[in-house]
């Protein structure tokens, strides 16, 4: 009888193990661009020096950005510059022009139903 439970105990901890080691890959950048993981929320930030896109995904599905807002603060060298984004289909985006380069700091402030969610990038 003991040798019937420790079967039983043993098949369900590796079971566990199995389980907790399993990984859909859904952590990588889809877009291109740099991404952060908050909460389990993937934020991912495409800059160029004319278009500024943040793609949000929740366990891999792309979440409704219809009514969100974001506001990003582009930290390149001692210049300061604040930009606000806009839905746009799949993504929140803005255009102008950005001075951005390696090492640009992106500290975004995510609103959307209500909710404030915070992520930090460094560019490339």
């Amino acid at each position: 009888m003991k040798l019937h439970a420790f079967l039983i105990a043993s098949s369900l901890f590796l079971n566990g193990l199995a389980w907790a080691g399993s990984s859909d890959g859904t952590h990588k950048p889809m877009h291109g661009g740099v991404l952060t993981t908050v909460k389990d929320i993937d934020y991912e930030l495409v800059a160029s020096p004319t278009t500024l896109r943040l793609y949000v995904r929740d366990h891999g599905r792309v979440v409704d950005l219809s009514k969100a807002s974001a506001r990003l603060t582009l930290l390149t060298g001692t210049e300061k510059q604040e930009v606000d984004l806009k839905p746009n289909r799949d993504r929140l985006e803005a255009t102008g022009a950005f001075k951005l380069s390696g090492g640009t700091i992106v500290a975004a402030v995510i609103s959307s139903g209500g909710k404030q969610s915070t992520a930090r990038f460094v560019l490339k």
